[in-house]
């Protein structure tokens, strides 16, 4: 038996990020690309001998780094997967689903980043194909919940079937989500606060850019219902019911997550009118001024503009009192238009 791998997170000659061998006997311990060859082989030729009887528990999980080069073609040459599998690879639909594929299961799930940084461009989709005795998960840039998978392994976690591994799987990412949905909720509430106290600062590119977020979120990871009847409708023969009531279960986790996404979408749309209306008050008002001061400076432009022409008969040209009369006449029809003006205000 090849030497079991160093516990490290970079991908390895094949693309394996990570292997762990499942054994009721001795527990998960983790293996590398070349002993994962050996007891997939091992494993198909038990199954191949026993008609479909499962090999005593004993199973594998594999976390493949598709940006790798190698890591597609050795799925293909050892995992014995369905076509069904490399067809999602490259099809290009990305929206979260659990389906048959024979006598396979068939996931995409789509998961945030690492390094999540609240952007909507910081969402990846892992695949992952589930057998009796395999589990395959595959993605192109590392990702939350497989990677808190990865990490309850080597705690020490029990897995009695690759149906908990994917009930654990389904669970962690909805535990993402549920940390997203608080983190978002944070942000809100710090807005919120800023708006009361006058304070915007672009407060509505922030809103946008987090109502875009939960829009995708909410778009991606909605289950397609017609895939996830069909399996829990017609489950492979491996699968038992507990497994299936178990996926149940955690589908309607998501559904919960999804509701509170809408619920914070809500929030975030009265949010963004009510600082829209904020916005418009502040132009009526400035603009209210602008009205104001051009309404009082009318009658100084009118008279200045009438006694500056260059022409003769200027009235009181000559007379010794002319400029205060004139200031006289100027004051009458501001202190006119002053109530005016704030009587229309009122209005």
């Amino acid at each position: 038996m090849a030497t079991t791998a160093a516990a490290t997170y970079g991908a390895d000659q094949a693309g394996l990020i990570c292997g762990f061998l499942f054994d009721p006997a001795s527990g998960a311990r983790s293996i590398d690309s070349v002993e994962a060859a050996l007891q997939l082989a091992h494993l198909h030729a038990d199954d191949a001998g026993a008609e479909g009887v499962p090999h005593a528990g004993i199973f594998v999980w594999l976390h493949f780094d598709l940006a790798h080069a190698a890591a597609e073609s050795w799925l293909q040459r050892h995992a014995g997967l369905d076509e069904a599998f490399f067809e999602s690879l490259q099809d290009g639909l990305h929206s979260t689903r659990i389906e048959r594929a024979e006598q396979s299961l068939l996931a995409v799930i789509n998961d945030v980043h690492f390094d999540f940084d609240f952007e909507p461009s910081d969402i990846a989709t892992l695949w992952i194909s589930v057998d009796r005795n395999l589990v395959v998960t595959a993605r192109r840039r590392p990702l939350r919940s497989v990677d808190q998978l990865r990490i309850a392994v080597k705690r020490g976690d029990v897995f009695a079937s690759t149906a908990e591994l994917l009930e654990h799987l389904l669970r962690a990412q909805a535990d993402v989500l549920v940390d997203i949905v608080r983190g978002v909720t944070s942000r809100i509430d710090k807005i919120e606060d800023q708006l009361l106290s006058g304070r915007l600062d672009h407060k509505r590119v922030k809103l946008g850019g987090l109502r875009r977020l939960l829009v995708r979120l909410q778009r991606l990871l909605a289950p397609e219902p017609a895939a996830l009847f069909r399996l829990l409708q017609h489950p492979p023969g491996w699968l038992v019911e507990s497994h299936v009531q178990a996926l149940r279960q955690s589908t309607e986790e998501f559904s919960a997550v999804l509701r509170d996404m809408a619920a914070v979408q809500e929030r975030i749309k009265l949010l963004q009118e009510e600082i829209a209306a904020s916005v418009n008050e502040d132009n009526g008002r400035s603009l209210f001024v602008l009205t104001i001061v051009t309404v009082l400076a009318l009658p100084i432009n009118i008279i200045a503009g009438l006694l500056g022409m260059n022409v003769g008969g200027v009235p009181l040209a000559e007379h010794p009192h002319g400029f205060w009369m004139v200031v006289a006449i100027v004051a009458s029809f501001t202190a006119i238009a002053v109530p005016v003006a704030f009587r229309k205000r009122e209005r």
